[in-house]
């Protein structure tokens, strides 16, 4: 087995990359990684790297792969320091992932089943579903993706499909544990069964002639012993695993320990982040013990839930969430690569007179024109000017006396917390109610207008909403 390893003695720090112009649809061939990802997030102190001599980059005859995913996952894991990855569930959480300069993430059963069909992580979604999922993921990101196999979804047979079935949705690496059935059971199979797995896992990346990473997990520490769980980490290895992971170690020493069984190959550290067996530490603790990777699989899936959970308790009490609670649209339009699809619609733009007589169609509008040729006519475009109504009378319009004026909103949780301020101009207050709909039937423009003459800051409101919120409504 071919190993590198390397070391730095330069001061631990977190490097980021600089966010890169997003890419509408991320190609199959990209440059490598060193040119990527020059800075990737890494705490560098020291680095252990081993590159399976098995499972070179080449493709079924031979030729080299540069641009797979698991040619730049290989080529991350030999950069110094421990690597961070978030665990991702679909393909925009793997764009923020990547937005936010993190160099590969991972997928997890238990998100992905939470997000695709909102069941438990225990075996009740299935092998397409998964692979569906993943190559949505790895679709929409150039970062390469290490999928969760769970246990191969059966025997060796079913690891195979399994392994190729990843490899064909893109996955740079696999996760293969020895679990008795997937969703995190406490039952593990036999060490040789195991084993078998893995090399199952081996022979089907060398079918494909394939270089993905295949990283070997055991839940053994929990039920049989951590000696055993040692055993089957070195058996993981003798087999072709390229990475190495147990679970439930419950102390710096036996991390320690199991970072010691075969040193030179990279360890995955997985850190439940609700309070989980294995001690919660930060990356430079992680890398001095000497793990080479590190997952946080709950810490996405987790707020999004309860970001949810929030904006639904508020729209249940009248209001919407807080401006600050949410990304504007400006900012989702560039998550989602509204500016690249303009600039790449430009591109293939056609003129006017050649689609003449043919159906035309807008991806914003969504409207279509058909025209019958034989009774098309070409006319002169008709302009029509509309001319604004202007009223130099006041007292033909109260209102207008406060038209330069504007209400400020609060709004004060039970818990005295401040959930909205916001001050809205006076031409806009018909659309008031979509932010406060407690606002709903009071008259705002009486109120101002009634006020008009007083100096900013007088209270017009200060009443409890349903929720028991304080809403107050100022004149400024």
């Amino acid at each position: 087995m071919a190993t590198l390893s390397s070391y730095t003695s330069s001061p631990p720090r977190i490097l980021h990359r600089q966010q890169s112009k997003p890419i509408l649809f991320p190609p199959d061939s990209t440059p490598s990684i060193r040119q990527l990802y020059t800075k990737p997030i890494s705490v560098s102190r020291r680095s252990r790297v081993t590159i399976n001599a098995t499972a070179a980059a080449s493709d079924s005859s031979g030729n080299s792969n540069p641009s797979s995913p698991a040619k730049k996952l290989r080529e991350i894991m030999q950069s110094p320091g421990v690597l961070q990855g978030p665990c991702c569930f679909d393909a925009l959480s793997a764009k923020l992932v990547e937005r936010a300069g993190f160099p590969y993430c991972l997928t997890t059963g238990l998100s992905i089943s939470a997000a695709r069909v909102g069941l438990p992580d225990k075996g009740l979604i299935s092998y397409g579903e998964m692979v569906d999922q993943g190559q949505q993921i790895t679709q929409a990101v150039s970062i390469p993706v290490i999928g969760d196999g769970g246990n191969g979804f059966g025997n060796a047979i079913n690891v195979k499909r399994t392994v190729k079935g990843y490899i064909r949705a893109g996955f740079a690496g696999i996760i293969i544990n020895d679990q008795v059935s997937s969703g995190g059971g406490r039952g593990v199979v036999s060490r040789e069964e195991a084993v078998m797995r893995v090399k199952a896992a081996v022979d089907a990346r060398r079918e494909c002639g394939s270089d993905i990473v295949i990283v070997a997990q055991t839940g053994s520490r929990e039920v049989m012993s951590l000696e055993e769980s040692f055993s089957r980490a070195r058996a993981f290895t003798d087999a072709g695993a390229d990475v190495l992971s147990v679970d439930s170690l419950v102390s710096r020493e036996e991390m320690k320990s199991f970072c010691n069984v075969y040193p030179l190959v990279p360890k995955l550290a997985n850190m439940l982040e609700t309070g989980g067996k294995i001690p919660m530490l930060n990356p430079l603790e992680i890398e001095e013990i000497g793990y080479k990777l590190v997952a946080y699989p709950l810490s996405l899936i987790g707020v999004s839930i309860r970001a949810m959970q929030d904006a639904l308790l508020a729209i249940k009490g009248g209001r919407i969430p807080p401006p600050g609670s949410m990304p504007s649209l400006e900012e989702i339009e560039g998550i989602l690569g509204y500016d690249t699809y303009r600039e790449e619609e430009k591109r293939y733009a056609i003129s006017s007179s050649s689609n003449r007589g043919s159906s035309s169609s807008s991806v914003y509008g969504n409207q279509r024109v058909a025209q019958d040729e034989s009774k098309q006519r070409v006319e002169d475009p008709v302009v029509e000017v509309m001319v604004p109504e202007v009223v130099s009378n006041e007292s033909r319009n109260p209102f207008s006396r406060i038209w330069s004026r504007s209400l400020r909103i609060k709004i004060i949780g039970r818990d005295g917390f401040e959930k909205l301020d916001v001050r809205i101009p006076a031409g806009f207050l018909e659309g008031v109610t979509n932010i406060v709909p407690a606002l709903g039937g009071v008259n705002l423009k009486q109120l101002m207008d009634d006020a008009a003459d007083e100096v900013g800051g007088k209270l017009l409101l200060d009443f409890k909403d349903t929720a028991g919120d304080k809403i107050q409504v100022f004149l400024e």
